[in-house]
This record gives structure tokens, C-alpha cells and sequence, in this order.
């Protein structure tokens, strides 16, 4: 009998962890779910344990133990993080360290959110630091690897930015002015990133597959 999935999950008390935690435990296949972060995720399961870890200790932390699929949610703001040095030491370091201690631990997929416009050449330095977060995962030959690129993420947050706010209340009419090349930067409802990365992680399809905002939604429909 084949045994049910492994699950690990970097940021699940985030928005979108928060939603995917759900979406993994209710999952029917009975998949067994390895929640990485300081402080206890709002679930809770038979199925749910949380490792208690600071990012940089995770390898540690996951020594010995092993996975079949990997999630990374991880992501600060500058405000939050207060300088770019502290910014890249998660959304870079702590990204590029989980992902080779899910490696190492065995995970077949791996499925990250990043950003619409990450590139590692890129001049503005949050969409570097998300390119170069993307090539340093890309660079760890998972089987699976769906990196999820959305524009802004409408949905309800924890921590109020009232920038994000004005921008969900205008994202209805500035999505429909977003065409062609520029479509990939539209809005993502939270719920769709998390019902994207679970379905990616059912079906996974070999290779790096980059995904913008109508490939979420295709999967999202899909599941």
C-alpha cells in the first residue's frame, strides 16, 4: 500500500501558506504535513507538525527526515525587514536554504511563490532578488519545480498595507488595461496561489514550469 505524502511547508503563517496548509490537510490521500516556522501555524490536525526553526537551522532541523513534495511561501517586504540585506536573507537565503533541505530530504516536487517580472539581471532589487531566488532553486534539479509568479495578490492580510489596499480596489479595471506581454502582471486572488501550488503538486509536470496569474487560475479550475 502506498504510503500518503509528505508535505513541507516554508511561510505557512502567511496569506497564502495559511490557505494551502488548509488545502493539504484536507487533502483525502491522507497527506502528512511538515509546517516549518517560528511560531505555531493556525491549523491544526493529527496530520500537522510544526518544526520549530529559525530559516537559517532548517537544514538541521529536517536532518533525517524525509518528503515527497515542498512548499515555499516564504516573502517580507522592505518595511518589515528594514533593510535589503535583512529582506534578502529571506526572500533569497531563506528560500535558497529550504529548498536544498527539501532536497536533501527527498522532495520529488517543489512549488515557490516569487513574483510577476523576477529576474536575476533585473535593475529594480525586489524583482532581482526574486530572479535569483527562482535560479537558485532551478539550480537544485528537482523532478518538479513550479515556480508561481503573481502580480499583486488580492485577498485578506494580517499586517494592513494600505498601498496593496488601493491596489486591490483598482486591480478589476487596471487587469482588463493589462494585455499581451503586460498580462502576467494582472492580480491573483491568495486562494488561487494556494489552490495553484496544490494542484501542481497532484499532477507534477517534469521540469521548470513557470506560472503567471492565467496559468493559476487554469489549475486553480481544475482541481
Amino acid at each position: 500500500m502506498k504510503s500518503p505524502p509528505i508535505a513541507l511547508v516554508a511561510g505557512a503563517t502567511g496569506a497564502v501558506g495559511r490557505r494551502l496548509l488548509e488545502l493539504l490537510l484536507a487533502r483525502g490521500d491522507g497527506t502528512r504535513v511538515i509546517a516549518v516556522a517560528r511560531r505555531p501555524p493556525d491549523a491544526s490536525s493529527a496530520r500537522l507538525e510544526w518544526l520549530a526553526t529559525e530559516l537559517a537551522d532548517v537544514p538541521a532541523a529536517l536532518r533525517g527526515r524525509a518528503c515527497s513534495e515542498a512548499f515555499c511561501c516564504l516573502g517580507t517586504t522592505m518595511k518589515q525587514a528594514g533593510s535589503r540585506a535583512a529582506f534578502r536573507a529571506v526572500d533569497l537565503d531563506g528560500v535558497a536554504t529550504f529548498a536544498r533541505a527539501s532536497r536533501s530530504s527527498g522532495a520529488q516536487f517543489f512549488g515557490m511563490v516569487s513574483a510577476a517580472g523576477a529576474d536575476p539581471t533585473a535593475r529594480n532589487f525586489y524583482l532581482r532578488t526574486k530572479g535569483e531566488a527562482e535560479s537558485a532553486v532551478a539550480a537544485l534539479d528537482f523532478p518538479s519545480l513550479a515556480i508561481l509568479q503573481p502580480g499583486l495578490l488580492r485577498g485578506s492580510r494580517d499586517e494592513f498595507r494600505a498601498g496593496e489596499k488601493l491596489g486591490q480596489v483598482a486591480a478589476p479595471l487596471l487587469d482588463r488595461l493589462l494585455l499581451g506581454g503586460l498580462a502576467r502582471y494582472r492580480s491573483v486572488a491568495i486562494s488561487t496561489v494556494a489552490m495553484a501550488l496544490d494542484a501542481a503538486a497532484r499532477e507534477p509536470a517534469a521540469g521548470v514550469h513557470r506560472l503567471g496569474p492565467a496559468d493559476m487560475e487554469a489549475l486553480a479550475r481544475g482541481r
